[in-house]
């Protein structure tokens, strides 16, 4: 077997050209041909001849036998020396049959092949050790490395691509795809792993072939071969070794943070003892709860509200109903809220309809069950506090008196309460002092978002990642944390070793999991569509075509889907952990971020075995378009998380509209804004039938739509064509038209309420909620939480209007590649994709927001029984408790090893 090396042409940049270079075989490497063929027959009459009688091993056959056909062929090679182009063109076409890769990345011409004879070298012939271990697969790629890697290293020029001549057996193995392949570029660092230049092409675009060659990307801890992507442990996730006083710092900070909730907690516990004293006529210290069975892998929801329980509660001896002390209390003070059900649902009015045409006749007929059940049933305390089961029509038996229970030991949360208390009176700890202030900051790690008229809350804070690991930063970063005001860090992607995010490689790997019940369900997944709102079914690959090239419905209006929380699982860590060890890297300020060992993240704290909520990460991969449609947007409505969240953007790529999807969408845009006009006309005439508006006919309408668009700016959805200066006027300067979203390099549009503007914001939203659409592209016609319901997105022309009327405004911005959105708990956001996005998100719980954590929480358990926002996952009163717990636990290590 031989080996050719080849230097790249100069003369052709973009296309390496690579050709093998033959030369006359020399009198001397043809004496030697002989004399070996020579010695083989030689030995062979030997063996033949032996006493024993018995046949040559299989090992001396094949090693015989592959030295005869390299003769043949090295024969052959002479013979046709005299016509070297069609020699050449013959090896190039049995090549091309047996790799694939040939067919597409070799180009030759007449000259071509005269700088390759010019150029050429003499072939090195490789060592006789090839020959020794030829029947082990694994010592023939050891030797394959070993001789790449002298050949490398003997060398004062960086290495070239290695063309093997011979066998297929012969040929080497790429590291990427673990096929063996003629053409393969070995790393010079390693001297161990190399790659095929198709993979180089399709999986590392972005690396050169000498740059693969001076550092593979296994070296550069990238590599995102099906083995390395199901490999975790491969990098270190933390950025830095946090020291002991630092730690101890962090953890006073925490108690401290968290001391006064405890204390609610354990008051309102120690209330609910006294009752229970009163009820069973007992002193406070004889009254013994009894505990109810409780396993790590459960939790335990109150009948009533759906809250978590986290330890004393009421439960029924007969039925089971369980009830927490919340709505013990509400039924004493009699202000318990009924929690009826939602039965509204929206009916599908054919496909014309959402593109602006008619309904459909039969849907008509149809009528929306919109009845939201708040019957109330009476249930009130008896004299003495005790509280009998609720009725049956909601659940209980309505006979029995509710028990007390109790889940973890008793008097564990009053112990702890009064442990940590102790603790911080002898570091006599203070909440952290923010001396920092914004105005002794450089202008240029401030982002401008929002126009508020006094206010000095308009630019929020940019540093790089870089820059997050300075205490100084991670002070001023507290210091915006607590004020709840959104931080944008920039350039996070550059902390990492650089992981390829493009969908493919993810769904590649999700392809080859362990796990044979994702690997089956990869070819085809359910996508969202945005202008239906529902769920689609569609071909993974489709999918992903439609991510980098679009896709549209057939009048060319684009069609926008999404993935929320893909893959379908809450086991990102499992099926990608290589990506999530990516993530986790990428992630600035971990004290607060890291989901497995954050000093200040309370999700941490809860012990092994105790059921955790699901805060991440997960994957959002979404279409987008710069321009606004106003229906169909590939859009994240506004919607308010229980936690604090990050969100980092990995990839994007963007679609480029047609001149003919242009033309159609404005077309489009006129039947929308016909449609908008004439059913809300429709809703005024049935809630007012004396008054006769406009014409029934539809031409009519859409004649007059045409004529009195100016006369009424304000009530078409999105439709208007704003001036910058409005703009500016109406958001922020620079992040609402096309041409400047393509300046700025943004990729998706994010628009985030203040906490105070809460109120004002849902106002709005109940007042202008006939102006929405929703599921099928049906109006909005029931609101029970404007926020929580996510069935709104304010587009250009509604934030405007909201700063008219009430005078709030969102710090609105364009997040770009690479950049980390922190999203304070407790403010309500929107987001709009402004080219296709892939983007990673995990939540987490920070002292600072504990109080939202709880107000949103009792908000959630005023909502109906079947709502989607009601479930109480993630348990704040439960991280609270345990997080004090292993707070101190660890704070008294420190100190006694630091003592």
């Amino acid at each position: 077997m031989e080996i050719l090396c080849e230097k790249r042409l100069g003369q052709y940049p973009n296309n390496y050209q690579r050709v093998s270079n033959f030369q006359k075989v020399s009198k001397l490497q043809k004496k030697e041909r002989a004399q070996q063929k020579l010695e083989s027959e030689s030995n062979r009459s030997k063996s033949e001849k032996e006493e024993d009688g018995h046949a040559l091993s299989s090992e001396m056959r094949t090693k015989l036998s592959s030295k005869r056909v390299q003769n043949i062929h090295d024969v052959e090679f002479s013979r046709d020396q005299s016509n070297p182009k069609k020699r050449r063109s013959a090896s190039i076409k049995k090549r091309r049959s047996e790799d694939d890769c040939f067919s597409n990345e070799f180009e030759e011409d007449e000259e071509t092949m005269f700088l390759v004879k010019a150029r050429s070298r003499k072939r090195i012939r490789n060592s006789d050790s090839v020959m020794t271990e030829r029947n082990s697969d694994d010592a023939r790629e050891k030797n394959y490395e070993s001789r790449n890697g002298n050949m490398c290293t003997g060398s004062k020029e960086r290495c070239s691509p290695i063309n093997v001549k011979g066998n297929v057996e012969d040929r080497l193995k790429c590291h990427q795809c673990m096929k063996k392949k003629f053409v393969v570029v070995p790393c010079t660092k390693c001297k161990k792993k190399m790659y095929c230049i198709q993979c180089i092409k399709q999986w590392y675009p972005h690396l050169e072939e000498e740059e693969v060659s001076m550092l593979c990307p296994f070296c550069r801890r990238n590599c995102n071969c099906n083995v390395c992507l199901h490999s975790s442990g491969m990098i270190k996730t933390s950025k830095r070794d946090i020291p002991s006083h630092e730690k101890i710092h962090h953890l006073q900070y925490l108690i401290c943070s968290l001391l006064p909730y405890l204390k609610q907690i354990c008051e309102e516990q120690t209330k609910e003892m006294e009752i229970e004293a009163n009820i069973q006529r007992k002193p406070y210290s004889e009254i013994e709860v009894q505990q109810t069975i409780c396993y790590n892998d459960e939790r335990i929801f109150c009948n009533h509200c759906a809250t978590s329980i986290v330890d004393l509660h009421r439960s029924c001896p007969t039925c089971s109903y369980e009830l927490c002390l919340s709505c013990c209390e509400e039924i004493r003070k009699e202000s318990l809220t009924s929690r009826g059900k939602m039965k509204f649902q929206y009916i599908n009015k054919g496909y014309d309809y959402m593109h602006g045409g008619d309904p459909l006749p039969e849907s008509c007929l149809l009528k929306t069950s919109k009845e939201h059940v708040k019957s109330f049933i009476k249930w009130s305390a008896n004299g003495d506090g005790s509280v009998t089961c609720a009725p049956k029509e909601i659940g209980g038996c309505g006979e029995c008196v509710l028990e007390l229970r109790r889940i973890l030991p008793l008097g564990w949360i009053s112990s702890l309460e009064i442990k940590a208390g102790n603790l911080l009176e002898m570091f006599r700890a203070q909440p952290t002092n923010f001396k920092h202030k914004c105005t002794g900051k450089s202008m240029k790690i401030f982002r401008r978002a929002a126009s508020r008229v006094d206010c000095d809350d308009n630019d929020l804070y940019c540093p790089s990642s870089r820059d997050s690991l300075l205490e100084e930063e991670r002070l001023h970063f507290q210091k915006c944390w607590t004020n709840g005001e959104p931080v944008i860090v920039r350039d996070v992607l550059e902390q990492t070793a650089g992981l390829s995010w493009e969908p493919m490689v993810i769904w590649r790997a999700l392809c080859e999991s362990v796990d044979l019940d994702i690997s089956s369900k990869m070819s085809e997944m359910k996508a969202i569509d945005c202008l239906a709102g529902c769920e689609v079914e569609i071909k993974t690959r489709e999918f992903f075509q439609g991510y980098m090239e679009g896709r549209t419905y057939y009048n060319f209006w684009p069609e926008m889907l999404k993935l929320k929380d893909w893959p379908p699982s809450n086991k990102f860590e499992d099926f990608l952990p290589r990506h999530c060890d990516e993530f986790i890297r990428a992630l600035p300020f971990q004290e607060y971020t890291d989901p497995r060992s954050g000093l200040l993240n309370l999700a941490v704290k809860l012990p092994p075995g105790v059921l955790k909520p699901d805060l991440g990460p997960k994957t959002y991969i979404g279409y987008g378009l710069a321009k606004e449609l106003g229906r169909g947007d590939s859009v994240t409505k506004l919607h308010c998380d229980m936690s604090d969240a990050v969100n980092i953007l990995t990839h994007t790529a963007e679609v480029v509209l047609s001149d003919k999807q242009r033309s159609a969408i404005a077309t489009l845009k006129e039947r929308h804004r016909a449609q908008d006009w004439k059913e809300r006309l429709d809703r005024e005439e049935s809630s007012c039938p004396t008054e006769k508006l406009v014409h029934s006919n539809g031409e009519d309408m859409e004649v007059l739509e045409i004529a009195d668009m100016s006369k009424h700016p304000s009530d078409f959805d999105g439709k208007i064509e704003m001036s910058k200066s409005d703009i500016e006027g109406a958001t922020c300067p620079g992040f609402s038209t096309e041409q400047e979203t393509e300046e700025t390099g943004g990729s998706a549009l994010w628009d985030i309420f203040r906490r105070e503007d809460v109120p004002q914001l849902e106002a709005y939203l109940r007042k202008h909620a006939n102006e929405f659409r929703h599921t099928y592209c049906s109006p909005v016609e029931q609101v029970v939480h404007p926020i929580h319901d996510q069935s709104f997105y304010l587009t250009l022309e509604h934030k405007r209007k909201l700063k008219e009327e009430f005078g709030v405004e969102p710090w609105t911005f364009v997040q770009r590649l690479g950049e980390a959105v922190f999203i304070p708990a407790g403010c309500p956001h929107q987001v709009r994709n402004l080219k296709s996005c892939t983007k990673v998100a995990v939540d987490f719980v920070s002292p600072e927001n504990v109080h939202e954590c709880l107000r949103l929480t009792e908000e959630f358990r005023q909502l109906p029984i079947n709502h989607k926002a009601r479930e109480d996952k993630l348990e704040i009163k439960k991280m609270i408790i345990y997080a004090v717990d292993q707070a101190i636990t660890d704070l008294e290590a420190l100190v006694s090893t630091h003592n």
